[in-house]
């Protein structure tokens, strides 16, 4: 009995030890499986940001009947027209197959910060006292230098807008002018000279009196 007990020990001995290498097994498992879950990532961040401001600029055309440098203002509606003096034969006794001429300067006012082209766009006509007179007057405008004269000679220029009558649409015939912004930008641009030429037909009617009102627009361009 004592020699059967001894030698049947040795069978149960190994059998403990892989259970017990197998529970270590587990347990160094799940020590692994506990780290790992114990990890936390740090997670960082960092932002940018842009802001923009937008202002309008300034934008006004202006004219005068007196010269280049003097007598600007604003006429911004066919009410307050700038009213034009025409060469000799004077204008107030016209007569028939007579030319005659009158000078107009614009320019971008002091503080517009944009150049421009300008249009002739429309010309509208009112009739006064006898026949109507605007099928029997004809015109052109140039743009010409600053100083230059207007008279016959004008023709050299940049041709805006013409109609073999009054009653034509000024803005069918013709092309642009560019108009720039002063240097520094609060003086005022260089002055255009805007040369009006009218001609009456050979059957101009008598004491009538006919107003034509010319329209000019001036379209801001990327400076």
């Amino acid at each position: 009995m004592h020699a059967h007990d001894t030698a049947a020990e040795p069978a149960v001995a190994p059998e403990r030890g892989r259970r017990g290498r197998k529970i270590r097994a587990i347990l160094a498992g799940g020590l692994v499986l506990g780290i790992g879950a114990a990890v936390t990532l740090a997670v960082w961040s960092d932002s940018e940001f842009a802001t923009g401001t937008f202002t309008a600029g300034t934008f006004n055309l202006q004219g005068s009947t007196t010269s280049a440098t003097a007598g600007f203002t604003d006429h911004p509606t066919s009410a307050t027209a700038a009213p034009l003096t025409f060469t000799t034969p004077l204008a107030g006794n016209l007569s028939p197959n007579s030319t005659v001429y009158a000078p107009f300067w614009v320019r971008l006012a002091a503080n517009t910060t944009s150049p421009a082209t300008l249009d002739l766009t429309t010309l509208a006509t009112t009739e006064a006292g006898g026949t109507a007179n605007a099928a029997n007057l004809g015109y052109s405008v140039y743009a010409i230098a600053p100083a230059a004269a207007c008279d016959a000679t004008a023709t050299t220029g940049t041709l805006l807008g013409t109609g073999t009558t009054l009653a034509s649409n000024a803005s069918v015939a013709g092309g642009t002018v560019p108009l720039t912004i002063g240097t520094p930008v609060t003086a005022a641009g260089t002055a255009v000279q805007l040369c009006f030429v009218v001609t009456s037909g050979a059957t101009l009617n008598q004491t009538t009196t006919t107003t034509a009102t010319w329209q000019f627009v001036a379209t801001s361009t990327a400076p």
